[in-house]
């Protein structure tokens, strides 16, 4: 089994999100899809008709979103079985929070690393053009 198969988005804390949206519009050209976050879409490399996409997003400094993690960013990634993912690192002895969330969007589940890293996990939904 493949554990992870790429990176789904990449997040960070910051004291003005909106301000620093800004900036990196205005210098790099980072545009926000419906005002939320930046959407890099891409192609998968062994399929091309398999379309697929990676968040950069901003959130508030007092997020909860990151905790039990102290750390100003967090990185998703992609996997293709979170189900069965969870249950080898499970294994292994990683922590694992418990907490699970299904969406359109896919499914999602959060672990950390040695240091206290959060690390969100991403299985996409099944469809060929969304993830």
């Amino acid at each position: 089994m493949q554990r992870v198969t790429g990176i789904g988005g990449i997040f960070f804390k910051s004291r003005n999100p909106e301000k620093l949206y800004q900036w990196y519009e205005e210098h790099l050209g980072l545009k926000r899809n419906a005002g939320e976050a930046v959407i890099f879409p891409w192609r998968h490399h062994d399929d091309p008709s398999k379309t697929g996409m990676t968040v950069w997003s901003l959130f508030p400094r007092n997020t909860t979103y990151f905790s039990p993690s102290q750390s100003s960013f967090m990185v998703n990634y992609r996997v293709e079985d979170l189900d069965a993912l969870l249950e080898l690192l499970r294994q292994e002895g990683v922590e694992i929070d418990e907490h699970r969330e299904d969406s359109e969007y896919g499914r999602f589940a959060w672990i950390m690393d040695p240091e206290g890293n959060r690390i969100e996990l991403w299985e996409p939904p099944k469809k060929a053009d969304v993830g």
